[in-house]
């Protein structure tokens, strides 16, 4: 697999640290509000990459952290009348569940700032023993030319970020280019933590450092998150990562492009951004999941209620095309496979080997699912005048092998649960057509069909489709 690494500027064979396993780390959420559907984007993406390194056969460990020590949760405590422990666990909460509507596996560790704070100290003192940091009545910073690397991830010089540089009003810093890494407690109620600087809690860009570290070590194979973060927190956490442990930090960076609302970046600050759970309440999880994956993830795409109907209605061709085999696993030809079947079923495999080949090359999902759909326009010719339940049976576990890598056609269409009012209507209707009503048989059609169910008659009887 060949993975673009934003610190090389260049697609690269993916060689882990050790054989046959993968160190992740996903920079994730400050919950502090519902996330909107620009950080779900990460989300999604890098769930993705994880389940398709995990279907070749690579052993993940996936670490995503929880930011729950942040300026916005302290103002958000303040606005709801709170701590700031209760603001971050109730959206801590709130994001598994949008999490899950997307069919966002949990990572296998979640990590708090509040849970690592001993670690996080450890660090800075690190950093200060070996000179890289300096204190300042109870705040501590970061010496950033003292790291000759810096800038190596975004590309940015020193010089030209020091043209810029401005200090803010009640900072003592050596140097405007130094950031963070402890801040001493300003407000007598502010959260804080005993440090041998006195009360204070953690900067932003320590944390991930000082967690990775914890639960991956001090070098981990792939680093990722929104293109936003490459700097100034990516870039920060390399610099401080690589002086205080003397190795490199991350051996692949990546980053997924920003979606944009008119062409403006998406972002909680300009106001123009739709949480997750907002969507929701229009489309299902595995329809945003879908859009979410159906451009490549490092180019940008553009949030459009055009764009989701689209993703809409691709999935539903995804979803027919299973509830297709699924019916035909209840009501095909009980008999061995043909000859032909099996020979069809044999040349279903060049999908799975341009599924591979796109997934390879840089997680190219779009291709990725151009590979599923034509795999299903092969098994709705192949199934068109009926089939044999083993062949259907055979065709559904190939298309749920590559969907499910995805994270699509997971959430189950069970075509029982449908509501009693709606089964009467569809027994009313195949009386009606027994009887040669077609005229009332085709009302209740309507009827069901503004309702979001499709009735398909085959060979096999009445197929319930659920738009």
């Amino acid at each position: 697999m060949k993975i673009y690494n934003t610190l090389t500027r260049k697609k690269e064979e993916l060689k882990t640290i050790e054989d046959g396993k993968a160190r992740i780390y996903v920079c994730g959420p400050t919950v502090y509000n519902f996330f909107h559907i620009g950080n779900a984007r990460p989300f999604v993406v890098f769930d993705t990459l994880r389940r398709y390194l995990q279907y070749r056969g690579v052993q993940v460990k996936f670490v995503q952290n929880f930011t729950d020590v942040d300026d916005k949760i302290i103002n958000k405590a303040k606005e709801e009348g709170i701590t700031a422990p209760e603001v971050s666990e109730k959206y801590i909460e709130e994001y598994y569940k949008d999490a899950a509507a997307l069919n966002v596996m949990p990572a296998d560790v979640h990590p708090k700032v509040s849970e690592h704070i001993p670690e996080i100290i450890e660090f800075v003192k690190t950093l200060i023993d070996k000179g890289y940091a300096y204190e300042r009545n109870g705040d501590v910073y970061f010496s950033t030319r003292k790291f000759d690397g810096y800038g190596k991830l975004s590309k940015k010089d020193i010089d030209d970020l020091e043209a810029g540089a401005r200090i803010a009003i009640n900072e003592d810093k050596d140097d405007p280019l130094d950031f963070a890494l402890w801040k001493a407690r300003k407000e007598p109620d502010e959260i804080a933590w005993e440090s041998p600087w006195g009360m204070g809690r953690p900067g932003w860009h320590i944390e991930c450092s000082a967690m990775s570290k914890k639960h991956l070590g001090d070098t981990i194979d792939i680093h990722a998150g929104g293109q936003d973060l490459q700097f100034p927190h990516h870039e920060n956490e390399i610099a401080q990562s690589e002086c205080c442990n003397g190795v490199p930090f991350a051996n692949y960076w990546m980053h997924n492009g920003y979606i944009t609302i008119d062409n403006q970046k998406m972002s909680k600050s300009k106001g123009n951004f739709f949480t997750v759970r907002d969507i929701l309440k229009e489309y299902d999880g595995e329809v945003i999941r879908f859009f979410l994956l159906s451009g490549h993830y490092r180019s940008p795409i553009n949030f459009s209620d055009t764009l989701m109907e689209q993703a809409k209605a691709s999935l539903g061709r995804m979803r027919n095309a299973k509830s297709t085999l699924r019916h035909l696993i209840e009501n095909g030809i009980d008999s061995d496979m043909t000859e032909e079947e099996k020979a069809t079923l044999e040349g279903f495999d060049r999908h799975r080997q341009d599924y591979i080949k796109a997934m390879d090359d840089d997680l190219n999902t779009a291709d990725g699912i151009s590979a599923v759909f034509e795999l299903i326009t092969d098994i709705n010719t192949a199934v068109a005048g009926g089939a044999t339940r083993q062949f259907a049976a055979k065709a559904l576990e190939m298309l749920t092998e590559l969907t499910q890598i995805l994270g699509l056609l997971i959430q189950e269409e069970d075509e029982d649960d449908v509501d009693d009012e709606i089964k009467a209507l569809i027994e009313e209707r195949q009386e009606a057509r027994k009887a040669k009503n077609f005229a009332r048989a085709d009302e209740i059609r309507d009827m069901l069909k503004e309702k979001g169910i499709t009735l398909k008659d085959t060979p096999q009887g009445v197929q319930i489709i659920k738009e």
